[in-house]
């Protein structure tokens, strides 16, 4: 098995690698009995080569739900009904996972609503109030 390259920088390898074929589930006919098709592939994420410390801390965050009893990333495939490509689709998910923790998320600034958004809503607020007033009884019956 060879390593994942995510950039020039970042590379998952071999060694943090672990692949496992299980049959799969759904459609096959009588090859889903026969044939182990479905891959589970398990990353060890501190074997992850050249993260950096908010990166690394993005991917155990963006991955917390993946993780089994010792922290390894355990990612499924069985899209196909061939192992190689399940295996590739596997890769590709360890892949675009990776990726997506090296982005730094954009910092939220806090806004405030305009002056004439404030009134708009108010304004609304009260013609809803008046209609709703309207639905009531019309007067006190003596």
């Amino acid at each position: 098995m060879e390593s994942i390259r995510i950039d020039e920088v970042v590379r998952v390898p071999a060694h943090a690698l672990q692949v496992r074929a299980v049959r799969a589930s759904g459609p096959g006919g009588q090859n889903v009995n026969k044939v182990a098709t479905k891959i589970d592939l398990r990353v060890d994420l501190n074997a992850v080569e050249g993260l950096n410390a908010e990166a690394r801390a993005r991917l155990q965050w963006l991955a917390r739900h993946r993780l089994d009893a010792e922290g390894r990333l355990l990612v499924t495939s069985q899209v196909t009904r061939n192992q190689a490509r399940n295996l590739e689709d596997a890769r590709d998910k360890v892949r675009d996972l990776v990726a997506a923790a090296l982005v730094k998320p954009r910092a939220r600034r806090a806004s405030r609503p305009t002056t004439a958004s404030r009134e708009r809503r108010l304004t609304v607020k009260k013609q809803r109030a008046s209609v709703k007033r309207l639905r009531g009884p019309i007067g006190w019956g003596a």
